[in-house]
């Protein structure tokens, strides 16, 4: 055997084996060999993937906040929605008339149905305002789905004032059942807060109402019926030839065929699911292009710069 090998101590040989001497001459002629590192990664590579989890976490939050909540889905058809309603229609009317006492208001309701009511006192309430000289007046009665109007004035008095003033502040005028939605903004109280102390005190005041039914299904499949209404208004001093004419607030109103329904609808699951996958898969496309156009561009420019050197 031509190979020793030496131990620690006394010099002593024995027969080395095929796999030490070839370590030995391995040894010998390379030397140790470093440990191979993994290749370096590209920084902007690693920015895209970070970014489009990112987007892909935004449009799946924002995916999922509108399946969760409802939308309103709203459509116009020509009809009479509230046919068990007997033909009538629910009215709240609160004014206050700071200027005319309580025993002289009256609600009077009159239509082309031959309807000529004067008067009018059922579910209505009168408070004095102003230690008795004005009056707070809130009624709820019905009228015909026909043309016609109601006016406050003093026609139902057992003495008629010489100058009555009515000036007035309109605080609620309203039709049909409340509507307590926030997704709907229509004009279910147009009449709000209209302010007439400033005018004439002897002047007739004349808002002329279009009201448009308007229906509202929930989730559950219940409908309410409600009306919204658009006004315009004049204000006017009549006479005739007996002399003036006494002084009144009118509501002349007439009902629009189009029916207005707001529906509640929510996304149905087979959308949402498509959705989520359509934004995966098309973030997912995106990252890979911008990932292959990067990788690229910095082959390019390493090329470039080697070349520079050389």
């Amino acid at each position: 055997m031509g190979w020793c090998c030496a131990a620690a101590g006394p010099v002593t040989s024995w027969p080395c084996s095929r796999r030490q001497r070839g370590e030995s001459r391995g040894r010998g002629r390379r030397g140790p060999q470093p440990a191979r590192r993994p290749p370096p990664t590209c920084p902007l590579t690693s920015g895209v993937s970070v970014c489009c989890c990112l987007f892909i976490l935004f449009l799946f939050l924002s995916e999922l906040t509108g399946f969760i909540a409802t939308e309103i889905v709203n459509e116009l058809y020509v009809d009479d929605p509230d046919k068990d309603s007997g033909g009538k229609i629910e009215v709240n009317l609160n004014i206050s008339l700071p200027n005319l006492h309580c025993e002289l208001v009256g609600l009077d309701i009159q239509d082309e149905m031959g309807r000529h009511e004067v008067g009018h006192i059922d579910n209505s309430m009168k408070i004095p305002l102003n230690n008795g000289d004005g009056c707070r007046f809130e009624g709820h009665f019905s009228i015909n789905k026909v043309p016609g109007n109601f006016h406050v004035s003093t026609h139902s008095a057992t003495a008629q004032p010489q100058n009555p003033d009515m000036t007035h502040i309109i605080h609620k005028l309203s039709f049909g059942d409340k509507l307590q939605v926030h997704n709907v903004h229509g004009a279910f109280n147009a009449l709000e807060g209209a302010d007439k102390l400033s005018s004439n005190p002897l002047a007739s005041h004349d808002y002329i109402l279009k009201i448009v039914p308007t229906v509202y299904e929930d989730m559950s499949g219940k409908q309410r019926y409600s009306y919204q209404y658009t006004v315009a208004n004049k204000e006017y001093v009549a006479y005739s030839h007996t002399g003036r004419i006494i002084p009144a607030i009118w509501f002349r109103y007439d009902l629009s065929p189009i029916t207005v329904k707001y529906t509640e609808r929510r996304q149905p699951l087979y959308r949402f699911i498509t959705s989520i996958c359509a934004i995966i898969g098309g973030t997912f496309t995106v990252a890979g292009i911008l990932d292959s156009c990067i990788f690229t561009a910095s082959e390019a420019w390493k090329k470039i710069q080697l070349g520079k050197m050389q």
